[in-house]
């Protein structure tokens, strides 16, 4: 399947070469030479896949990828770049690359990075819904009503249960297994306390009573 694709590299042979590359191989490329240029094209327009150099001038390319991830920008972003050190890699791909490819690289290479990045990117998100409140597991955050709300990890992971298992009982016993992978204890409070906290959360997001306790069974999410 054919992308746009933002290409950001300042070298000019290269520069030509992937565009000449990406174009044969029935892609469109919009190759742009420095990082202010390329930050403002990856704002204002939609790709598929940016293909970002390092060394730039004006914005260099890390900056220009922490810009773009702030922005909550999720387009895949292959880093193609002569630093190649391990340290390099990491930061790189820490600072949002979802690929890291080392110049001097064969154009057969890219290509297929490219169309491995376009398949991770065609799947569906991993999104629980429930109502209003979404939860996404890929970026590990919960909104109702496109507000944030901010939870701690197990919080996150209990809320995670209870909308897999919308209008359904979950049990302290199951929470407690999954969440400590120990043996449920009755007399334990500490599953109660999360629970509350998390309630206090989602009420003052979503304005509604959702976890309701079912006496002496557990907890049910329930939606309006």
């Amino acid at each position: 399947m054919a992308m746009d694709i933002l290409l950001i590299e300042d070298d000019a042979v290269i520069g030509k070469a992937v565009h000449q590359g990406l174009t044969e191989a029935d892609h469109q490329c919009r190759w742009v030479t420095e990082g202010k240029t390329g930050l403002e094209q990856a704002r204002s327009q939609r790709f598929d896949a940016v293909v970002l150099d390092l060394l730039l001038p004006g914005v260099p390319g890390l900056e220009l990828l922490e810009h773009i991830r702030k922005e909550g920008n999720q387009t895949p972003v292959l880093i193609l770049t002569a630093l190649g050190s391990v340290d390099d890699r990491v930061t790189g791909l820490r600072k949002g690359g979802d690929d890291y490819l080392v110049k001097p690289f064969a154009m057969a290479e890219l290509l297929a990075r490219i169309e491995a990045l376009q398949r991770r990117s065609a799947r569906p998100s991993p999104v629980l819904q429930a109502g209003d409140l979404h939860l996404d597991l890929s970026t590990r955050r919960v909104n109702s009503g496109g507000v944030e709300i901010d939870l701690t990890p197990t919080e996150f992971s209990i809320l995670e249960m209870l909308m897999r298992h919308v209008g359904q009982v979950v049990t302290r016993k199951m929470i407690c297994e999954a969440l400590w992978e120990s043996d449920w204890e009755g007399t334990t409070n500490v599953i109660e306390v999360h629970i509350n906290r998390l309630r206090g959360k989602l009420q003052r997001g979503t304005r509604e009573h959702l976890i309701h306790t079912v006496r002496g069974r557990g907890y049910a999410l329930r939606t309006p």
